[in-house]
């Protein structure tokens, strides 16, 4: 401490530099973009405070204490020292140069201490300050201004509304935030855009002994965000694992730029809120009713490479396994434990998160008989009975680890009272450290537990109460090898009849309406590229029958009006009609039902699909992510079976095959008692343009291609409903293509 305020007096003798407007720092690369922040070499505490307890005296004391290698300036015109350190009338009046300012001083105080600091040529501001876009209102000028000011100078911004940020670095050593604990410095890199939440992480995090290397809370990110932090950390070698608590993406493209690159490398676990809301918008398709928001954040993470974890507890499982465990190469796991109730409930849980209990090999389970004694078990799950020591352990251990067959293993202690716990441990980490294999502990009990989890935990071996919460870990390291070894296919570009597009929405601006015709759906379907099935669109009862008799019976009969969202819920759809008088009578019938309803009905004649299949495809507008694409089991039943596969857009040529593959009733698709396989390639193909289509055209909110009738390839498929919502869009809206997304680069 002494160095520290040595120097600032030292540099307090020189002549103020108030007077001279810095020019704004140069635009950095991406591994230095926010060095400003993270890595300053002299801090600021605008709004430093002698009060113990306020938030402007915590930050200096946290500095201090923590060991910021620079000078630390507080700022206040009303102090002369704040923990013994000069203190500064405004921040024109610091000698030399300051790379970095927190601003702890009143809302309406903030943006003049900006503009100060801009011209004092700072590089960073953390910005702690409450009374922004949070609060509205004024609130929301509040922050448009600083954001201004910090274009204006050049300056990065943390924050506002934020709990500060942390850079463990030996030669940094910053703890620029009021959190109660300080992290141990490690490996992980945490982003928190909620400050009491990331305090308490910082808290959890340091009691489960893991390090953090750098911790940001954002806040209202009113500049550097999650993808920003992201692309910082991504050069840093001293971050191995990233973890998001996330409320918002900010920008969900760069996001997923950002994390693509990262997938493999370094590991991204996320928790983001708001599950409860998902759904709550009644949707007026069957694809917005299976494709709730919260599903769209999944899928969208998934396709970005990141891991969700549905709490924070099971994020610190996640980073412990991820950060010292190798990945696991398979399904196959081997459970090794020494009494059998925790063994069944681990079959029972790996079971059901997907894994299969591996046969050991004959030469394996010989092995073990001969090192056990006769009353235990040597199939998997290997029973050792109570009576196992460390050395049985070590034997065993050794054994199964070497079978091929073997690609995780889970090791099960229940501590008796004559067994030593911490012998068990230190055979655990010694049989299978460097095996290349992934494994898990489970120690229950008490005697001897804490000195065994500690020598497992400090050896990499992550340690749980109960075999479930080791399945569900494993089960998402399994599904993080699986992102990592997903290869991206190329996006493609269909031609599309751009004159006919704009026809059709030409001609619906002359009636409007939420809805477009049946008649303009299957042009704009046509138009771009889908095969649809031959009809009319008439509107009295004879002219049904008249062109029921053009097409050639049987035929299919389908109401049309705006005040029908789903017809055949409403009596709206006859099929197999076979002669003239059938289609008068279906006809006359749907006019009695829902005329009085539909004034303007009308009816649409079809020809009759003989495919094998019906398909769901469609998409939705997700608020945000882009257009949320889904493939599925069609007709009458979508609702009720709700098998069906979503992946946020752009897609690439990979992907559809991906999504078909993963419906539970995939194996319907192929070849079975006797009925061909479906033509999957026309399917995957249809996915791709209708991506394509909800990029090109914002104005679509949602829709529906319900039921896609599919044959066999070389056979007659086609599109025999579809709908189509639009969306209010002002025309700049529309020119800008807000709603679509640009695939290249992604």
């Amino acid at each position: 401490m002494a160095t520290r305020k040595k120097a600032v007096k030292k540099r307090s003798k020189g002549k103020s530099s108030s007077a001279k407007k810095s020019p704004a720092p140069p635009v950095l690369d991406p591994a230095h973009a926010l060095d400003g922040l993270f890595r300053p070499r002299s801090i600021a505490v605008v709004g430093a405070s002698r009060r113990k307890g306020s938030i402007g005296h915590e930050i200096v004391a946290k500095l201090v204490q923590g060991g910021f290698s620079g000078p630390v300036c507080p700022i206040n015109p009303q102090a002369e020292s704040v923990l013994s350190i000069r203190c500064y009338a405004s921040i024109e009046e610091v000698p030399g140069e300051v790379d970095m300012a927190l601003l702890v001083v009143p809302a309406s105080a903030v943006n003049s201490a900006a503009e100060a600091c801009g011209k004092k040529g700072v590089r960073g501001l953390v910005v702690i300050t409450a009374g922004f876009r949070e609060i509205g209102g004024e609130g929301l000028g509040r922050e448009a201004e600083l954001q201004a000011i910090a274009k204006r100078y050049g300056m990065r911004i943390i924050g506002p509304n934020c709990m500060g940020i942390v850079n463990t670095e030996l030669q940094t050593s910053m703890n620029a935030s009021f959190a109660a604990s300080t992290p141990i410095p490690g490996r992980i890199a945490f982003v928190s855009q909620s400050g009491a939440l990331g305090e308490a992480i910082l808290a959890d995090a340091s009691n489960r002994g893991l390090g953090i290397h750098m911790f940001a809370s954002i806040g209202n990110h009113a500049d550097v965000g999650v993808a920003d932090l992201m692309e910082y950390w991504e050069a840093d070698d001293g971050v191995e694992l990233i973890l998001l608590y996330m409320e918002a993406f900010g920008d969900p493209q760069r996001f997923k730029a950002v994390a693509e690159r990262l997938r493999g490398k370094k590991p991204i676990i996320a928790v983001k809120s708001g599950r409860s809301t998902a759904g709550a918008r009644a949707a007026g398709s069957h694809t917005g009713s299976v494709a709730g928001e919260d599903r769209a954040i999944d899928t969208f993470l998934s396709q970005c490479g990141v891991l969700r974890a549905n709490s924070m507890r099971e994020m610190f499982d996640y980073a412990e396994a991820l950060l010292d465990q190798p990945l696991p190469q398979g399904r196959r796991i081997a459970v090794v434990t020494n009494a059998g109730g925790p063994g069944i409930l681990a079959t029972d849980a790996f079971s059901g998160a997907g894994f299969e209990l591996t046969e050991l090999s004959e030469a394996t389970r010989k092995r073990l008989d001969a090192v056990m004694p006769p009353e235990a078990t040597s199939t998997n799950p290997v029973d050792l009975i109570a009576s196992a020591d460390g050395d049985r352990y070590r034997k065993v251990l050794r054994i199964v680890m070497r079978d091929k067959s073997v690609d995780s293993l889970l090791v099960l202690f229940v501590s008796p009272t004559m067994i030593d716990a911490s012998k068990v441990a230190e055979a655990i980490v010694d049989e299978t450290k460097g095996s290349g294999k992934p494994v898990l502990a489970c120690v229950m009990g008490k005697r001897g537990e804490e000195e065994a989890v500690s020598h497992l935990k400090a050896n990499g071996v992550p340690v749980f109460r109960f075999p479930e919460e080791a399945a569900i870990t494993l089960a998402a390291m399994s599904s993080y090898t699986e992102l990592t070894r997903m290869p991206v296919g190329e996006f493609k570009v269909w031609d599309v009849d751009r004159k006919e597009v704009d026809r059709v929405f030409a001609e619906h601006a002359k009636v409007g309406g939420e809805w477009l015709t049946t008649s303009l759906v299957q042009r704009l379907l046509r138009a771009y590229g889908f095969p649809t099935i031959p009809s009319h669109e008439v509107g009295t009862v004879a002219e049904a029958a008249e062109k029921a008799f053009e097409l050639g019976y049987p035929v299919v009969l389908k109401a049309m009006s705006s005040k029908l969202v789903h017809k055949s819920d409403m009596g709206g759809v006859v099929v197999g009609l076979d002669s003239g008088d059938a289609v008068l009578k279906a006809a006359g019938e749907m006019r009695k039902k829902l005329g009085r309803r539909c004034k303007d009905l009308r009816f649409e004649v079809q020809g009759m699909a003989q495919g094998h299949r019906e398909l769901l495809l469609g998409f939705k507008r997700t608020e945000g992510l882009g257009p949320l694409i889904a493939v599925g089991f069609g007709g009458t039943h979508v609702e009720v079976l709700r098998d069906v596969v979503v992946r946020v857009g752009p897609l690439h040529d990979l992907q559809p095959g991906r999504m078909l593959d993963a419906l539970r009733a995939a194996p319907l698709l192929g070849a079975y008692r006797g009925e061909p396989a479906i033509d999957r390639k026309l399917v995957e193909e249809c996915v791709l343009r209708l991506d394509q289509l909800a990029r090109e055209l914002p104005q679509i909110e949602e829709m529906d291609v319900n039921p896609f009738i599919v044959d066999r390839e070389g056979g007659s498929s086609y599109v025999v409903d579809a709908r189509v919502r639009l969306r209010d869009l002002a025309a700049d809206d529309l020119a800008a293509n807000k709603g679509g997304v640009d695939p290249v680069g992604h």
